[in-house]
């Protein structure tokens, strides 16, 4: 196949793009806008690659996303561009109702009108596969219930809002138009390539620089956790082998308070990178990377608790991840250690500078 992916160059679609050229025999073509969050150094080790084509693009522009569909021929598109930190959705909304909703639309309808234009055989063989997020569903009473496909919708910030308003416009046009959608909802996701303003690799280069590690309130706040990679398989099986019409959740079925993701990072790192091996403790008393621990005003808005309930995909597609929390986070860890010139340059900034052309 061809697959149009938007937002390859991101933390999501970087994975995507990585798995899909590495294990399958399809090419992609990736529109990216490369905002502040997309990094064309993390596909890096597949950019070589002569399935792969690489179109700098904004999903709002009419023009280029038709140009993109007339040039490539794509036999699915998977959507994964998006504005996507909450705190920057409260701090400026604006962003996100252009890019989510308006980019969404602007794409949906350059699908629409190529999909018009295929033999009957391609427009039943195509796919416009919309990756979403759990927090348009709200946040969780108790301890025991989950988010499945038909939880309704409760989005608590700008970010969700946004996020669950493309939703509906993605099923409306399978509805209305009978465009071939298909909606996937995932948790949390962490692993290599994240960008350092997401709590964990926030965490982890906060500690390795002797920094504070800022936990919201109390840090009781409940995630699941799930491991980019898996998610990547996960998406891949879906646009391939998932059902028009269907919602599928997608979760790593490891529930973690705030705090213990914190404290997790901090007894790796106190293994891994001992704080008497960092020199940037070099006149610290202290011995644990734990003692950096700050509780610091709430954000506003916040849901107390997101769970998945990705039973669905597991009967139907037969996926499950392959990542427990405790190996995905280990992993993620060492990524992160191993690799001080990616996550410098995205600090420093250097990767907006250097962006390697696009055709």
């Amino acid at each position: 196949m061809m697959i149009l992916i938007t937002g390859g160059a991101g933390f999501i679609g970087s994975a995507v793009v990585r798995h899909i050229i590495e294990n399958t025999n399809d090419s992609i073509v990736n529109v990216d806008c490369l905002t502040y969050a997309g990094n064309l150094e993390s596909i890096a080790t597949v950019s070589d690659n002569e399935r792969y084509h690489f179109v700098q693009a904004d999903i709002c522009d009419a023009k280029a996303m038709v140009d993109v569909f007339e040039k490539y021929q794509p036999d699915a598109v998977m959507h994964l561009a998006a504005e996507s930190h909450v705190d920057r959705s409260i701090d400026g909304p604006a962003a996100f109702m252009q890019t989510n909703i308006i980019g969404t639309f602007t794409l949906l309808e350059a699908a629409r009108a190529y999909w018009l234009t295929l033999s009957e055989d391609k427009k039943s063989a195509f796919r416009f596969h919309h990756i979403s997020t759990d927090e348009v569903y709200g946040d969780l009473e108790g301890t025991d219930d989950l988010f499945t496909e038909e939880t309704a919708y409760e989005p608590s910030s700008p970010y969700s809002a946004s996020k669950a308003s493309s939703d509906h416009l993605v099923r409306a046009w399978q509805r209305t138009y009978g465009l071939p959608t298909i909606v996937t909802n995932c948790s949390n996701n962490y692993g290599p390539y994240h960008f350092p303003e997401k709590l964990v690799p926030h965490i982890i280069l906060n500690a390795l620089s002797a920094k504070s590690l800022p936990v919201y309130g109390d840090g009781s706040q409940i995630r699941d956790w799930l491991y980019v990679e898996d998610h990547a398989r996960a998406l891949y099986k879906v646009v391939t082998e998932g059902k028009v019409g269907e919602t599928y959740n997608i979760g790593g079925h490891n529930e973690k308070t705030n705090i213990e993701v914190v404290q997790t990072l901090c007894s790796i790192l106190d293994e891994l990178r001992p704080i008497s091996d960092n020199p940037a403790f070099a006149s610290s008393p202290f011995t644990h990377y734990s003692s950096l621990i700050t509780y610091v005003k709430d954000r506003p808005g916040h849901d107390a608790r997101y769970a998945i309930d990705a039973s669905k995909i597991d009967k139907e597609l037969g996926w499950v991840p392959e990542e427990s929390f405790e190996t995905g986070i280990r992993k993620t860890v060492e990524w992160y250690l191993n690799n001080e010139n990616w996550w410098k340059r995205v600090l420093s900034g250097e990767y907006q500078l250097e962006r390697m052309g696009g055709e």
